[in-house]
Formats: structure tokens, C-alpha cells, sequence
């Protein structure tokens, strides 16, 4: 049978086990830490020939002069134009999609005035300029330019900014075209912490940025979290993960690819599924070793699976609910015959994918909701990725004469009892002269 742990609800050890194959460690170490304050440091001090050297060191090719680390604009478009014409319509398509959704997400400046005339309300105001970090290493991810760029868009971002590693300075097509459908204003050839550095801080090419949003590896995370204080950042990642809760009924080949496309990801990603039938998690169990041998990434799975997958036997529908809520997952598929009446029962989970024909993979690209999620169970406390994380509120006060010498009094009292004289007699000033 599959190599993967086997866990059910009514085990003593239950809480114990299921502790331990959650636990995560930090996404960074001292090495790594250290590495990357080097190169926050040194792109500090020296800022484009930082980025050259680095980028020499890093990703193996040696930029002629700063304005070699730019992409221009027509090469984006020309990306768009020079690929196969079902990329371009899969890309617009998965675009057209995720934009008709954001745009549901957009927040409005919203105002009332009270009784005696004083005005209070908020005033949404997109960020200024945003920067967007691109994998470009052992693989490249149009859909996350697709997923982080039009939500930033759809709030009025003024001006998107992208990196991307070149590793060898070979330039993913794909990335670009996403690049160009997505409305990415200024493209760099520049990836790593050194990147990260750059967006926060500037350099004489490379603009600093408000935000800075986008996967990354381990040094990517790292400087993003090195920086944070100084811009705003999205979040800091871990692996990806999905959670499927199943009746029983769905086709187990089915759910075995599913846990098979978080784990292709990476070694350390996780892939558990929740039943109350034992003889279909053995069922499932099967169709894992009837397929893994299937898979070009058939190695990855198996240790993510043997590392940190699991097959949980639950009493019931209400308790897979709850062990549910309890993992807080990233991606969450309830795979059931109502999926509806169980998602009411879900308090905490990034997505969540209702019904038999509802794979996640769908999200991950072209459903309209964003993929950019919440991991090692933040979605406790975090949302995804959306248009509201590109938008600040700013509060708006305006008090009337009237309302100013009624607000002064309770002013006032609050600011004496707390000590601050000069808060007190602001107000009153203003009560005064409202009278």
C-alpha cells in the first residue's frame, strides 16, 4: 500500500500525531539570514551594480550596464504576439476571469454625517506603486503574474513593477506574455533577495515600491520578511497544501490525482484527505500506487506524500468538518454529494472547492478567485490575495461646531484621566467656540 501515514479520530494519539504532521518550521535559518542581509546591504550601498554583480553570481549571466537588467515594454508585447495562439487565448481567458472577479472585490470611499452636521466616514485610495516578484528558476509561473498583477490593476495601482530571475538570461515567453495581458508597467531581468532589496529600497533603475507581493524560494521569503516595516508585503509562504474531505463517493482516482498536484509542488508540501469510510481510504490508497508510477514528478510526490501527506479516518461528516477547521488548509475540497451545507460548517481555509467536479487545480489557474492563499494554517487569522490588498483606507472626521463642543467633553474626560493636558484643551478650545 501507499507509503503514507494513516491516522483516525478515535486514536488516543490523535491530536499528537496531527500536531506534529502539521508543524512547520520558519521559513529561514541563520545562514540563509545572514546571506540575504548581505544582500539587502549591499544593494543598499551600491544599488545597480549590486544588482549586476549579483545577478552575474546568482543567475549566470553578466548584464552589459544597468539598463540591461530592464525589459522593455515592446518585448513583452512581442511575447504576446510570438506564442502559440492557445496559449495567448488560455492566458486572456484565465485573465478575463480572474479581472470579472476582482473587480467584485473592490472597495468604495463611503461618508455619513450625523445629526448636528459632523461628517465621518473612509476614503479607499489604491496604493501609488506596487512591486511583483515572478519565480523564474527550476520553473516559471504565468498564472501567478495573472493572479498578483490584475487584482493590483483592478484597484488603480499606478504603477506595477516586475521582477524575475533569468537564469543562464534566458526569458520565459510565457511569463512576459502574462506580463503584457496583465498590464505590468516596468519588467527586470533581476531575481533573489536581491530583488526583493530593490523593490523595497530603489536603485537608479529600479524603483522603490509600496508593496511587494509574489511567491519566491526560501531567500525570497526571507528578504521579503527582512524588509517588511519598510513596504508592505503579501505574505510569507510556506509549502502548499490540500486538505480533500470526501464521502466516499467520488472516483478514488480522482482524489489520488488530487492530492498528487500539491504534492508535485515540492518535497514539503502537504496532501491529506478526511473520510468516515475506511474501506475507501484503502481504496484511495490503491489508486495512489496504481498511479504514482504515472507521474513525471512521480519522486517529489512520494517523499512529500511519505513526509507529510495522510489519510484520516473520521467518524462522521461533523468531525471532518472539524479536523478541517482545526488544519486551517490552504486549498480545501469538500468532495461530497452537498457540498454546500459542509462548507457552512468551515470557519478556516484559503479556498475552498465545492463538489465532485470542482478540482483545485481549477483556482490554481482560470476559475476567477486568486490562488495566491494562506499556508501553514494562517487562514485562521488571513484571507488570500485580492484587490482590498492593494487599497488603504484613510478615515474621514469632520466635525461641525456643534458636534465639536459635544465630542470635547467626552474628550476631554478621557484625555485628563489619562494625563495628556494638552490633548484636553485642544478639545476644549474647539468645544469653546462651539458654543
Amino acid at each position: 500500500m501507499a507509503d503514507i501515514s494513516r491516522l483516525a479520530t478515535t486514536d488516543a494519539d490523535f491530536d499528537a500525531r496531527l500536531e506534529a504532521l502539521l508543524a512547520w518550521e520558519s521559513v529561514s535559518n541563520k545562514q540563509v539570514q545572514r546571506s540575504v542581509d548581505d544582500i539587502i546591504d549591499a544593494v543598499r550601498a551600491d544599488g545597480d551594480a549590486a544588482l549586476i554583480e549579483l545577478t552575474a553570481r546568482f543567475d549566470g549571466w553578466q548584464p552589459q550596464g544597468a539598463s540591461a537588467l530592464e525589459i522593455p515594454a515592446a518585448r513583452l508585447a512581442h511575447a504576446l504576439e510570438a506564442i502559440p495562439a492557445a496559449q495567448r487565448e488560455a492566458l486572456e481567458t484565465a485573465a478575463a476571469r480572474i479581472r470579472t472577479y476582482a473587480e467584485h472585490q473592490r472597495m468604495q470611499s463611503w461618508e455619513y454625517r450625523e445629526a448636528d452636521g459632523t461628517l465621518l466616514g473612509q476614503k479607499v485610495t489604491p496604493l501609488d506603486r506596487v512591486g511583483l516578484y515572478v519565480p523564474g528558476g527550476k520553473a516559471a509561473y504565468p498564472s501567478s503574474v495573472l493572479m498578483n498583477a490584475i487584482p493590483a490593476k483592478v484597484a488603480g495601482v499606478g504603477e506595477l513593477i516586475m521582477v524575475v530571475p533569468t537564469p543562464g538570461g534566458a526569458l520565459n515567453e510565457l511569463v512576459l506574455a502574462a506580463a503584457a495581458i496583465s498590464g505590468v508597467d516596468r519588467a527586470f531581468a533581476v531575481g533573489g533577495a536581491q530583488a526583493v532589496a530593490a523593490l523595497a529600497y530603489g536603485t537608479e533603475s529600479v524603483p522603490a515600491c509600496d508593496k511587494i507581493v509574489g511567491p519566491g524560494n526560501i531567500y525570497v521569503a526571507t528578504a521579503k520578511r527582512a524588509v517588511f516595516g519598510q513596504v508592505g508585503i503579501d505574505m510569507v509562504a510556506g509549502p502548499s497544501e490540500i486538505l480533500v474531505v470526501c464521502d466516499g463517493e467520488t472516483d478514488p482516482d480522482w482524489i489520488a490525482m488530487d492530492l498528487f498536484s500539491q504534492a508535485e509542488h515540492d518535497e514539503d508540501a502537504q496532501s491529506i484527505l478526511v473520510a468516515w469510510d475506511a474501506d475507501y481510504l484503502d481504496r484511495v490508497a490503491a489508486s495512489i500506487d496504481k498511479l504514482l508510477p504515472t507521474m513525471e514528478r512521480g519522486p517529489i510526490i512520494a517523499t512529500a506524500l511519505k513526509e507529510r501527506g495522510a489519510l484520516i479516518l473520521a467518524r462522521d461528516e461533523d468531525d471532518a468538518a472539524d479536523v478541517a477547521n482545526r488544519i486551517a488548509p490552504e486549498h480545501l475540497e469538500l468532495s461530497v454529494a452537498e457540498p454546500e451545507p459542509l462548507a457552512a460548517k468551515i470557519r478556516h481555509a484559503g479556498a475552498i472547492f465545492m463538489g465532485r467536479y470542482t478540482a483545485e487545480a481549477l483556482g490554481d489557474y482560470c476559475a476567477g478567485p486568486n490562488h495566491v492563499l494562506p499556508t501553514s494554517r494562517t487562514a485562521r487569522f488571513s484571507s488570500p490575495l485580492g484587490v482590498y490588498d492593494f487599497q488603504k483606507r484613510s478615515s474621514l472626521i469632520m466635525a461641525s461646531a456643534a458636534g465639536s463642543a459635544k465630542l470635547a467633553e467626552t474628550a476631554s474626560v478621557l484625555a485628563r484621566g489619562e494625563g495628556l493636558t494638552a490633548h484636553a484643551r485642544s478639545a476644549e478650545y474647539r468645544g469653546e467656540g462651539g458654543d
